[in-house]
């Protein structure tokens, strides 16, 4: 039997639906389970540790970056930095796509 690799698949939500659907999609035609905030149960525990946990249980992270930052936790950053940060600390292989047409210039503060 095939080894079917799970992946977590971090954005912004709202503006980045489409492209959502398309990379989960493309994971499915790929024999991958995808795994993203829209899939998660509801639940009671702390909602970073059950990220954590997630995240610890998949194989690969995917991300998708366009122009909004996102929800905030109580310590001030996003929540996919926040994913972002723990794959890359966590050892997760990691892909991130950026959405041009919906990113402005950076600028410098």
């Amino acid at each position: 039997m095939d080894k079917k690799y799970q992946v977590f698949v971090s954005s912004t939500y709202v503006d980045l639906l489409d492209e959502r659907k398309e990379v989960i999609q493309a994971l499915l035609e790929l024999d991958c389970i995808p795994i993203g905030m829209e899939l998660f149960p509801a639940s009671d525990d702390d909602q970073w540790s059950f990220i954590k946990t997630v995240i610890d249980d998949c194989d690969y992270y995917v991300l998708i970056l366009a122009g909004r930052y996102g929800s905030c936790s109580e310590s001030g950053l996003g929540y996919t930095e926040m994913e972002y940060r723990y794959a890359i600390e966590s050892g997760k292989p990691v892909i991130a796509f950026l959405h041009k047409a919906r990113v402005g210039p950076i600028s410098e503060a």
